[in-house]
């Protein structure tokens, strides 16, 4: 494995949900946002373009499962999913669910926050997290 001293998505911030040889599923940990999940390329890689083509299909795959994970447990408006990668240039797909009372709805997440969300609706969003991560796992396993 490619690993880049200093790059933080190197080694996972957090432990993954689901792994495999070629990238991990984490959870967020983003109290505004609970289901943010990121699918992070385990070699130090910054383009899908380094990718091979199977390479590039199992990662795509993968994101389309967590998305479909989080669209059944957590039923949000929208998902949004970013490869930016200007900050931390290493490989990685965020994947956030998206409520049209959340903090920064409709713009980005990164953008200047425009409300609060009641803290109970995040609580109960955040009830949900173990059946999410139930059914992340299931998708990727099949």
């Amino acid at each position: 494995m490619t690993v880049q001293q200093g790059c933080e998505l190197c080694v996972p911030p957090a432990a993954p949900i689901w792994s495999n040889g070629q990238f991990s599923v984490i959870l967020v940990d983003d109290a505004n946002y609970p289901g943010f999940c990121r699918v992070i390329w385990h070699d130090h890689v910054k383009e899908m373009s380094s990718l091979t083509g199977a390479e590039s299909a199992a990662v795509m795959a993968a994101v389309n499962q967590v998305e479909l994970a989080q669209i059944a447990v957590l039923q949000p408006e929208k998902i949004n999913l970013a490869s930016l990668g200007n900050v931390v240039p290493h490989l990685h797909w965020h994947v956030i669910p998206r409520f049209l009372d959340d903090a920064h709805f409709p713009s980005p997440v990164w953008a200047q926050a425009a409300r609060a969300t009641d803290p109970a609706i995040l609580a109960a969003r955040r009830a949900l997290l173990p059946q999410l991560t139930a059914a992340i796992v299931q998708r990727l396993n099949r």
